[in-house]
């Protein structure tokens, strides 16, 4: 069977990211299964409606990787209770003009670490508000509110914790039979 191509939003632009760490382990539990397709929004400019009518080359290239793709995957830190404004600001420039969203439809999952203890709930409740606006079917179960510690994943992407690692892989799995189930066109 083959792979399912998944665009993958990290929220964090941060050298070290615990989230960019965390969908590199991701990454490495859904192999053979699923190819993971990192897309960059660090260079995307501050949306604007006047771009609506020439749209600027990277927003071109982000609704490119999404329509791509047969799914996404948004892994986000959370910044002062809801995602960071880099994540926002991509969904906004692949969500528009209105009637030319390169995610409606797209099965989608929501996954994030912090090191606070309450992980990235409250984040992922504001961006599940958000995919569901823009049509996306998202897995809803299982929920993965990541309190990231030091050593949790190491170096080559290997979570070293045994149920964390059980936990995230059954997340992989439901992940890929949903995007299964969802219209994945692998």
């Amino acid at each position: 069977m083959p792979e399912f191509k998944i665009a993958v939003l990290v929220g964090s632009l941060r050298k070290g990211s615990h989230n960019q760490a965390l969908a590199h382990a991701l990454e490495k539990l859904a192999a053979g299964k699923a190819r993971f397709d990192y897309v960059q929004i660090g260079d995307l400019p501050l949306y604007n409606q006047d771009f609506d009518s020439d749209y600027p080359a990277q927003g071109v290239r982000l609704k490119q990787q999404i329509r791509q793709a047969d799914a996404v995957l948004f892994v986000t830190p959370e910044y002062n209770r809801s995602v960071p404004g880099v994540l926002k600001n991509a969904i906004d420039l692949g969500s528009r003009p209105y009637g030319d969203s390169a995610f409606a439809g797209k099965p989608a999952a929501v996954i994030g670490a912090s090191v606070g203890v309450i992980g990235t709930a409250l984040a992922q409740q504001h961006l599940r508000n958000i995919l569901a606006y823009l049509d996306m079917p998202v897995l809803g179960q299982p929920e993965a509110f990541l309190h990231f510690k030091e050593g949790l994943i190491d170096a080559q992407g290997t979570i070293t914790n045994a149920g964390t690692q059980t936990f995230l892989q059954g997340f992989v799995d439901r992940f890929l039979a949903w995007i299964d189930t969802h219209g994945g066109q692998h």
